[in-house]
């Protein structure tokens, strides 16, 4: 067993839509390379910095992330039961190990699809596009029932509760 610590810089388009590692983010591998039967068994964690922004509101968000990963990579010219050429196994390829695809699937795959602030944010008014948390409390928008809306024209009236001005 051989355990390996690495700061290496992260590759281009790791993440998602709204939140990813920024491309030659540091990233630091606490890997544990450990021989068994059908190859190398990789283990550890994959730490750092996220950024992104909020779902709801847009506003920026960044944070630490830690990943575990555990990742079998078989030896060159094995094919056991285990290790078929058919399986997604990784293979060692001159006594190397590619950790790009694990750690790119691990990565992504703990990222939230919709990232949030905060568990609560409110996001933005519908109408006016700003932020609730910004907004006072009392804050709302006249809206006309779109089926009053000619009649309001002809009448004077702006909705069903005000009374209509007699035509002329």
């Amino acid at each position: 067993m051989r355990t390996l610590h690495r700061v290496v810089p992260a590759p281009a388009e790791l993440g998602l839509q709204l939140i990813g590692v920024p491309e030659g983010a540091d990233l630091t591998l606490d890997l544990r390379l450990e021989s068994v039967t059908e190859g190398v068994l990789v283990s550890g964690t994959v730490t750092g910095p996220v950024e992104g922004e909020c779902g709801r509101c847009l506003t920026e968000i960044g944070y630490d992330l830690t990943v575990n990963i555990q990742e079998l990579f078989a030896y060159e010219d094995s094919a056991t039961d285990e290790t078929t050429d058919e399986d997604e196994v990784g293979r060692l390829q001159d006594d190397m190990i590619d950790l790009e695809p694990t750690l790119r699937a691990e990565v992504v795959l703990a990222l939230p699809v919709n990232p949030l602030c905060r568990e609560d944010c409110p996001g933005l008014c519908p109408e006016c596009g700003a932020r609730w948390d910004e907004l006072p409390e009392d804050h709302h928008h006249e809206q006309i029932d779109p089926r009053w809306a000619k009649l309001s024209k002809l009448t004077g009236s702006s909705g069903p509760d005000e009374p209509a001005e007699p035509a002329p």
